[in-house]
C-alpha cells in the first residue's frame, strides 16, 4: 500500500466528517480604502470652463474678455465648426488642492459693478469647488468694459441673411 492510503484507511471517523475543502484566508491587497488609491490631476482649461460657464450665468454680465479677444472671438465663432470659447477672459492657475482664477467681464449699463462682481465670485467659487474639489484661495475680476444699452455687439454681421 502507497503512504496515502495507509492514511486514509487509518483516519478514524471523526475525520471523515470534515469537509476536505481548504479555505483560504482572504487578504486585503493595496491597503486603505479603493477611492485614495491613485492621483487625480485636473487641467487649468477644466478649470477655466467651469469658472467661464458659472460668470456668464450671473445677471449683468454682458460678456467675458476684453475688447480685441472678444472681437477673435466672435469671428472664430461665425467659422462652421468652430464653437463658443467658454474660456474666453479666465485664466487659472491649478495647483494639487488649490486654484487662483483671473476673470476679465463686461457688464451691463446699469447694473451695480460690486454687486455683479461679488455675484460672478460666489457663483464661480461655489461651481469650481463643487465639481473639481479644490479649493479656490481667489477670483480677480477685471471690467475691461461696459455694455450700452444703443450699442451695437461686438459680433460681424452675418454675410448670409
Amino acid at each position: 500500500m502507497t503512504d496515502m492510503t495507509q492514511q486514509n484507511r487509518t483516519q478514524g471517523p471523526e475525520s471523515a466528517a470534515e469537509p476536505s475543502v481548504q479555505t483560504r484566508k482572504t487578504t486585503r491587497r493595496g491597503g486603505g480604502d479603493p477611492a485614495t488609491r491613485g492621483r487625480t490631476t485636473i487641467a487649468d482649461g477644466v478649470v477655466e470652463k467651469i469658472a467661464g460657464m458659472a460668470a456668464r450665468d450671473v445677471l449683468g454680465v454682458h460678456a467675458m474678455g476684453g475688447g480685441l479677444s472678444r472681437t477673435f472671438g466672435a469671428v472664430r465663432d461665425r467659422v462652421p465648426g468652430g464653437s463658443k470659447s467658454v474660456t474666453r477672459g479666465v485664466k487659472a492657475e491649478v495647483g494639487e488642492v488649490q486654484t487662483a482664477l483671473d476673470l476679465e467681464i463686461v457688464v451691463d449699463y446699469g447694473v451695480s459693478i460690486g454687486d455683479v462682481a461679488k455675484a460672478v465670485r460666489e457663483n464661480v467659487v461655489a461651481a469650481v469647488e463643487r465639481m473639481t474639489g479644490l479649493e479656490v484661495v481667489e477670483v480677480n475680476i477685471a471690467v475691461s468694459d461696459v455694455k450700452l444699452p444703443e450699442e451695437a455687439d461686438d459680433e460681424p454681421e452675418p454675410r448670409i441673411q
